[in-house]
């Protein structure tokens, strides 16, 4: 063999493993699973005291990962119905869930749309602002099922975009590691 052709060979060898690299990484590498906090893990904000609180479920399964904070995903059953839900807690207009990683089989972002969209399904906010400018979504079926994703809310819009945030939004406050 030449040794252009060896060089040719090291660099698709290079190549495929950090495109390897990349694709575990973003799939696997930074989910971690999310330990159950009784209680504290499935809640949603009150219409009156407008503060988060828990709702019962079972069944909790849910992963996030660091590296962003809308990578948040949660699934569980609860014997609250949708429509009982609605007279407490506040709801929410067009949230649409984030897709998860394949593996993460219990969450499936498509069918959850299509039962928001067809009314089998209430959507409800979780809590306000887990991270700057990012709402946790709480969504119910009506067979018992509950769905939860992070979605950015109107100040982390314009954050992450890089327009003006104006007055209405709360100071960032970085992190404290």
């Amino acid at each position: 063999m030449t040794l252009g052709r060896l060089v040719i060979l090291l660099l698709l060898f290079c190549a495929l493993a950090a495109g390897a690299a990349l694709y575990y990484l973003q799939v696997y590498g930074y989910y971690d699973t999310v330990e159950l906090d009784p209680g504290q893990d499935v809640q949603l904000v009150s219409l009156e005291t407008d503060t988060a609180e828990p709702i019962p479920y079972d069944g909790f399964q849910a992963i996030d990962a660091e590296s962003s904070p809308i990578r948040y995903r949660a699934c569980f059953t609860t014997t609250a119905s949708p429509e009982t839900l609605a007279a407490s807690y506040v709801a929410v207009a067009d949230a649409t869930p984030r897709n998860a990683p394949f593996w993460f089989d219990c969450f499936d972002a498509k069918a959850i749309a299509e039962r928001i969209a067809a009314g089998s399904a209430q959507v409800f906010l979780g809590a306000k602002n887990v991270h700057y400018g990012v709402d946790r979504i709480v969504a119910v079926t009506d067979d018992g099922r509950g769905y939860i994703w992070h979605e950015l809310n109107n100040c982390g819009a314009k954050a992450y975009d890089g327009t003006v945030v104006g007055e209405e939004c709360p100071p960032f406050e970085p992190p404290t590691n």
